[in-house]
Formats: C-alpha cells, structure tokens, sequence
C-alpha cells in the first residue's frame, strides 16, 4: 500500500541520491517506486527544496487534460516527465491516459459524476402552504389522521376490556 513521505524523508532520499546512492538502493530503502523517485528528483530540480513539499490542489481544466495527452501522444514522453512539467499527480496522469485510449477524447473531457449515486434519505423539506385553502386543507388531513387513530385505540381498549369480562371476544394479535 502506498504511504505518503513526510519532507524530511524526501529530503533524505535527495540527499542520499546526491551522494551517489543508486535508484535500486533508495526504492529498497524507502519502498518506493522509480517513478515516485523520478518525479521528486524533478520536481527538486524544477523547484528546489519548495518542490518536495505539497502542491496545493487545484482545479483541473479540460485545456491541460488536452495539453498533457497531446504531449504523451506527440514527444513519446515518460509519464513521470509529464507529472513534472505540468504539476499534476501520477495517478491523474494515468488515468488521463487510460480514458484517453478507451474512448479518444470524448471520454476524457466528459463531465460527470463519479462513483455511487447519492440516495435522498433525508426528511422531506416542509414548505409552507401558500394559500388560505391549503392551509386548511393541511389541518383537516392531519386531523383527519388523527381521529382515524384515536378511533383504533378506542377499538382496541374496547376489545381488551370485552376480552378481559369473559364475554368470549379475544384481542386482535395484528
């Protein structure tokens, strides 16, 4: 499972990178990837030490979508070199690429939402009745609904107490 380096692993990698350590010692060392390797040694040259930490997230347009697999298409560039010039993730980049390859660039630029829809679970939002008649109507539904239920306790007390005087009528077990 991948794990996030904190800045002062990344400066170790650097700095053992800079004394001559191999690719091959530092992905042991670290667990890490030679990509992941390759864009934090270009992002330090790029940057310097500010290219280690964190890029801010940002909104990402369907132009550098565009620029970044025109690029991949026409110069044959490394994924990690993209990542590097255009200050986006590996995993956008080749995610790009593979929607890219499945469906052109129709895919690609498609909005939409993704994962699971959302259900509507919440309480149904009460708007206020607009009218007088509404209003009324409103109270009489819900007195209605409430006389309908005092009439089915009244019922059910009165089976009970017939029940309860041996008069042979038994209660409802619904």
């Amino acid at each position: 499972m991948y794990r996030h380096h904190s800045l002062e692993e990344k400066k170790e990698i650097i700095r053992l990178h800079e004394s001559g350590s191999s690719m091959c010692e530092l992905m042991k060392c670290f667990h890490v990837r030679d990509h992941y390797l390759y864009i934090l040694f270009g992002r330090y040259e790029k940057y310097g030490m500010d290219g280690l930490e964190k890029f801010k997230e940002r909104k990402v347009t369907n132009e550098l979508k565009r620029s970044v697999i025109e690029e991949y298409e026409k110069d044959c560039l490394p994924l990690w070199r993209i990542c590097v010039e255009y200050d986006v993730s590996f995993a956008s980049v080749c995610r790009w690429v593979r929607q890219y390859k499945h469906g052109g660039y129709e895919e690609l630029l498609r909005h939409g939402y993704r994962g699971r829809p959302s259900k509507d679970m919440g309480r149904p939002k009460k708007k206020e009745p607009e009218t007088e008649l509404e209003k009324l109507q409103t109270r009489v539904r819900r007195l209605e609904a409430e006389n309908a239920l005092l009439k089915k306790a009244k019922a059910l007390m009165e089976e009970e107490e017939s029940w309860q005087r041996g008069s042979g009528h038994r209660p409802s077990r619904h």
